[in-house]
């Protein structure tokens, strides 16, 4: 099997991933932060590293897979007012802010299960570690790159910069971004005039008499800032250096470039070795988000109830829609492109139920094997391995996954034999199906959840209709049969006395 390649944002290159452990992976991924529910461009890096994950265990890695809430500290550094989201939206719902966090934390869990994904193997939280952070904070004052004023601490990216470019980590290794500039464009924020320089972000900010989450600290009462939460949990739970670190591409500036610094002044290297960044969701070319005020709710898309939606849609397509499309790559929403998908997942997972219920069986003469045919075949399902394995490229696997799809038709509609291909590639066909389709992708059988509940339905007007002929009531068992004729479902009477029905594709 191929060597497993990865995009590295931080060396801008694909590289072959090597564990610092053999045969282990820590992984760290930046979580919610629980002040609301969850979007589609929410979802997108959680289904994304869910896939990761569950594709490294597959190859044989153990996974520590850390995956943090944020439930206080994420103030808005990038506008004027320095305010705690949590505090604030604890406020606007009349909740006590660690009920709103559980209120949302709850969705967030139902969501991602709804998903499929799997739970991480440790969910650490920003509250349950403020010690951390406190301590963390301490380090970075008493090796001189933090500064006190006013109960609030600033970490000093002049000086960060000065010292660690010399060691290969200056402020800006991961985002590219050249500090000059980032003083040139920098917006007035709030507290600026407590910072020595524009650039400088808070670790920790002192709490203003109105403000609602406090702890005590060595600087007075406060709360800690966004990105010192992740260095102190990852630190904690995978190391001073850990194998990946994870999370969407709008968080590499300045939240990871921030992690960075404040991890490599603690524990003198860069705290993870590749860093893996999925690209946004788009409506129309602009960012999914709530500053565009163009957000699509977990909710409303499976109840169908945002406006941009003609129908309700399933988490699985949702999963599959977001699988058509390399993670790092820009993925434009549209209904149009749901119910595509849906059709796609339908055709799919039609055609692996069929395979399952193959079985391999040869007579006299089916013996003949397509050579041709077991070659194309053989090539389709080795270049999905390939295809994973060079950057987690789920779009080509579900592209060959597609072309396998009418050879599957075929065997099943009896249009050709099954022995055109050897008894060891038709297995091959079935495993490979499996594990990408269930075990990678981690799609599951909701269809046929909802195929049952439309027979149970079926099957119902169908002894209405048996009972309406014996009682020579043809009127209603005409009607039945010619309304669900016009909704494309044919309803056959059987020679035994049965019923059956099929329903247009």
């Amino acid at each position: 099997m191929a060597s497993l390649k990865v995009y590295n944002s931080l060396t801008r290159a694909k590289e072959t991933f090597e564990s610092i452990t053999p045969g282990h992976i820590g992984m760290y991924v930046c979580g919610p932060t629980v002040s609301g529910e969850s979007h589609l461009g929410h979802a997108r890096p959680f289904i994304t590293f869910d896939i990761f994950y569950r594709y490294f265990m597959s190859l044989g890695y153990k996974v520590r897979y850390v995956r943090n809430i944020t439930d206080a500290g994420h103030f808005e550094e990038e506008g004027r007012e320095a305010e705690d989201k949590i505090a604030k939206k604890a406020i606007l719902e009349k909740l006590e802010p660690m009920e709103l966090v559980q209120k949302y934390t709850n969705l967030f869990h139902w969501a991602m299960h709804q998903f499929n994904n799997l739970d991480p193997t440790i969910e650490p939280t920003a509250t349950g570690h403020i010690v951390e952070q406190i301590v963390m904070i301490e380090k970075i004052i008493a090796a001189g790159y933090a500064y006190v004023v006013n109960g609030s601490v600033y970490f000093d990216v002049d000086k960060y910069h000065s010292d660690y470019g010399d060691k290969g980590m200056p402020y800006g290794i991961l985002s590219g971004r050249i500090l000059e500039d980032q003083l040139e464009t920098t917006r007035d924020l709030d507290g600026q005039d407590e910072k020595h320089s524009k650039a400088d972000f808070a670790l920790w900010k002192h709490a203003a008499p109105e403000h609602i989450m406090r702890w005590q600290s060595p600087w007075g009462e406060g709360f800690p800032g966004w990105h010192i939460e992740c260095s102190a949990m990852s630190t904690k739970y995978l190391g001073g250096q850990f194998d990946i670190h994870g999370g969407g591409m709008d968080l590499q500036f300045p939240h990871h470039e921030c992690e960075i610094a404040q991890s490599a002044v603690c524990n003198h290297e860069i705290p993870a070795r590749y860093w893996l960044h999925n690209n946004m969701i788009t409506i129309n070319g602009k960012k999914m988000g709530k500053s565009y005020n163009n957000v699509i709710k977990l909710t409303e898309l499976f109840s169908g109830s945002h406006p941009l939606l003609s129908q309700a849609f399933s988490p699985m397509t949702i999963r599959f829609f977001l699988l058509q499309t390399h993670y790092r790559s820009t993925l434009d929403f549209s209904n149009e492109a749901l119910i595509a998908a849906e059709k796609g997942l339908r055709r799919v997972w039609d055609a692996f139920q069929k395979l399952n219920k193959l079985e391999y069986t040869t007579t006299e003469d089916e013996k003949l094997i397509d050579q041709e045919l077991s070659a194309n075949t053989t090539r389709l399902l080795n270049e999905m391995d390939e295809f994973m394995a060079d950057d987690f490229n789920t779009a080509k696997v579900l592209a060959n996954i597609f072309e396998l799809v009418p050879l599957i038709n075929s065997i099943r509609d009896k249009q050709v034999a099954v022995t055109v291909i050897p008894i060891s590639l038709f297995e091959k066909l079935k495993s490979q199906f499996k594990k990408y389709l269930v075990e990678i992708f981690g799609l599951k059988d909701e269809l046929q959840q909802e195929s049952n509940k439309l027979d149970a339905v079926l099957q119902l007007l169908a002894d209405i209709r048996s009972e309406a002929k014996l009682r020579k009531d043809f009127t209603t068992s005409d009607k039945i049969r010619n309304q669900l004729l016009g909704m494309g479902i044919q309803m056959k009477d059987e020679k035994g006395g049965g019923v059956s029905w099929t329903i247009e594709k």
